[in-house]
């Protein structure tokens, strides 16, 4: 019989960040999550990948839900095990329609929105925005060397 692995076996691993709604934090924000998930064995492609997307992310909390407010305050979650990594970011701004992102042509992007969208889409296995587009999940699946 196969040995299946339960979920007390697996490496579970979650935190929560806050910081204010402006570029300089968000830049300091996003160094503490990655050292974070490099302290939790994210390394190589895996890391690349998701500190693209969460700097797309983290960028847009700030810039379109914060308008670079000082005041305002960003909340990420990331939580993970052997199997994923999850990371939620969520701002007090109003939101957006995510149906609104246009899809793109032959791989580019022809508009002038939506960019940072696109480029979380191709790095990451799920991108799923909640609250009238005001928080995003970011889903990657870890790829365990064989």
């Amino acid at each position: 019989m196969p040995n299946a692995e339960s979920s007390a076996d697996k490496l579970a691993f979650t935190r929560e960040f806050a910081f204010s709604g402006d570029t300089a934090a968000m830049f300091a924000a996003r160094d503490e999550i990655m050292q974070f998930l490099n302290a939790q064995g994210i390394k190589g492609d895996e890391e690349i990948d998701i500190l693209v997307a969460l700097q797309e992310a983290l960028s847009n909390a700030v810039l379109h839900g914060c308008r670079d407010n000082p005041a305002k305050t960003v909340h990420c979650t990331v939580q993970g095990d052997d199997d994923e990594v999850n990371i939620t970011v969520h701002d007090p701004g109003p939101g957006f329609d995510a149906g609104s992102i246009s899809e793109f042509e032959g791989g580019i992007n022809l508009t002038g929105h939506g960019r940072g969208i696109l480029l979380m889409r191709s790095l990451m296995d799920e991108v799923t925005y909640r609250q009238h587009g005001s928080e995003v999940q970011l889903k990657k699946i870890r790829h365990r060397p064989d």
